[in-house]
């Protein structure tokens, strides 16, 4: 697994597990509000692009050579799960290709020096029928690049990740289900209840 250099830390407040982890800098997050109290699982973590096998690894690799997701492009994802209830996930980037739309999953594994590390698309439920792959049984975060290279979506869901079964979020050349997979991040996805 790729992780060098990411800083961590984990805090309880109210029954609520937040984790906030930045391969860039540390930094906190702002303390619990009445919403943010119910049990659950909150985090966040952010990295910057580095190919396999960079001089200073990095949780998120790109194995992109068109200039799609550049060495040093950000990213950034975020999770809110409520205990036994909803799942929302976030994500945000810069650095990328103007314009270009993205094709962008969880996936089960963590992230590798190859594309097919990251394994496959986290389902719900699970299943080899490829009409599962779909945005209501998996999360996509698809997204279309503005101006500035910059782009973000979230995801919400009546439904957890199961424990250890979601590790990365992989960013492909298009939207939809598929796409060759250009980049990966992994991410300390939790769960709740």
């Amino acid at each position: 697994m790729l992780l060098a250099g990411a800083l961590a830390s984990v805090a309880l407040t109210a029954g609520t597990s937040d984790a906030t982890v930045s391969a860039d800098s540390a930094s906190a997050d702002p303390g619990p509000t009445d919403s943010d109290s119910a049990p659950g699982y909150r985090m966040r973590t952010d990295a910057r692009f580095a190919p396999p096998g960079a001089f200073v690894p990095s949780a998120a690799v790109t194995y992109d050579g068109t200039g799609l997701v550049p060495p040093a492009a950000w990213i950034e994802v975020s999770q809110r799960s409520e205990e036994r209830g909803r799942t929302t996930v976030a994500l945000r980037v810069t650095g990328l290709k103007a314009g270009h739309a993205y094709g962008v999953h969880v996936h089960r594994d963590p992230c590798g020096a190859e594309p097919a590390a990251a394994g496959g698309h986290y389902q719900h439920r699970p299943s080899t029928d490829p009409a599962a792959a779909n945005p209501e049984n998996e999360v996509w975060l698809d997204f279309t690049a503005d101006d500035r290279g910059e782009g973000g979506a979230s995801a919400r869901h009546d439904w957890n990740f199961r424990r250890g079964e979601a590790a990365s979020v992989v960013l492909h050349a298009e939207p939809g289900g598929a796409g060759a997979r250009l980049a990966c991040f992994t991410v300390p996805f939790g769960w709740a209840g």
